[in-house]
């Protein structure tokens, strides 16, 4: 699974962004905005053995990839939970689940959902938004 992103100039900086992660950062070169972007995943996952891939694609844009995908799901979700300003419980409420460990899982990384699950768990937390999910070209 990859989660798209976007290089753009600002004066003497590059900027790099990955939307639906809230992630924001910049370097003087391009190199160095993708490895510092690379850096802002490995920091917030903080797992041994954490690997990102940056796949570049036409334009300015590119690909963010990594070896864990639980790891990442479950970053996007929590990101756009805060974001949102949901707690846990207010999340598994807008689920109708009976208990907030069931929406917690997938936070945890313990469970990876389908996307139609990642579907239904985007719309409880940030139902006011758009995530588009399109198929990669990108080899």
């Amino acid at each position: 699974m990859r989660f798209q992103g976007s290089l753009s100039r600002d004066g003497n900086w590059w900027l790099v962004e990955v939307p639906i992660f809230d992630a924001l950062t910049q370097g003087h070169t391009r190199k160095e905005a993708f490895a510092m972007i690379a850096d802002w995943f490995v920091s917030m996952i903080d797992r041994k053995e954490f690997e990102v891939t940056i796949h570049k694609t036409a334009g300015d844009t590119f690909e963010i990839g990594s070896n864990d995908v639980r790891a990442m799901v479950s970053l996007m979700l929590r990101r756009q939970r805060q974001k949102s300003g949901l707690t846990l419980a207010q999340v598994a409420e807008r689920l109708h689940a009976k208990s907030h460990n069931a929406y917690a899982r997938y936070e945890q990384g313990l469970t990876v959902p389908t996307v139609e699950k990642l579907d239904e768990l985007l719309r409880a937390i940030a139902p006011d938004r758009d995530v588009v999910v399109r198929q990669s070209d990108a080899a």
